[in-house]
């Protein structure tokens, strides 16, 4: 087996909806690191507008379309924002869950990340900010299962998914009206 530059890579995201951009993302931290782990952000929220999906439904969602490429796992929100007190609480979970820090941390170049490892000491970690190639955001995405139009959400979708159409669209329906969130 050819060893990839990276031992562990590692993706933060909500997935509130997984869509192709975030499928991109993903691709290209297997096509460098030997193990990609992802931690879904905001698991302990569900049925709110900005939240519709359970942790158990994105993760069911990463591994229907990534399979065995990845490790998943669900990581709270610890009400601290977008800091390096968040990003020292995501380097121990991955040391928890991997048993070492990532050598690779992957995401979409978004301002928000930015400081999460800033003046973190121990971390030896490189990253990679993957540019955005698909114009698509998981609002739209919710946007799309609000007005029924599966068209435009296929276009954005694996098409792995797309059995799971009517069901993920009854969850965003439901949580519509619920406008309180935990999530940062």
């Amino acid at each position: 087996m050819n060893k990839k530059p990276f031992e562990l890579g590692l993706i933060v995201g909500r997935f509130q909806s997984f869509h192709k951009g975030h499928e991109y993302i993903i691709d290209k931290a297997v096509e460098i690191c030997d193990t990609v782990g992802i931690f879904v952000g905001s698991s302990q929220e569900s049925g709110t507008f900005k939240n519709p999906f359970s942790y158990e439904t994105r993760e069911r969602i990463l591994k229907k379309v990534c399979g065995d490429k990845v490790v998943v796992y669900p990581l709270p929100d610890i009400g601290v924002g977008n800091n390096s007190a968040w990003g020292e609480y995501v380097l121990k979970n991955a040391r928890e869950r991997f048993g070492r820090a990532p050598d690779m941390l992957v995401s979409g170049k978004e301002e928000r990340r930015l400081d999460w490892f800033d003046g973190i000491d121990g971390i030896d970690s490189s990253e990679l900010y993957v540019p955005k190639i698909i114009d698509i955001s998981a609002t739209d995405m919710r946007e799309f299962f609000m007005s029924g139009n599966i068209e435009e959400w296929k276009k954005y979708t694996n098409e792995k998914l797309w059995e799971e159409y009517d069901a993920l669209r009854a969850e965003v329906i439901a949580s519509k009206d619920n406008l309180e969130t935990d999530s940062i």
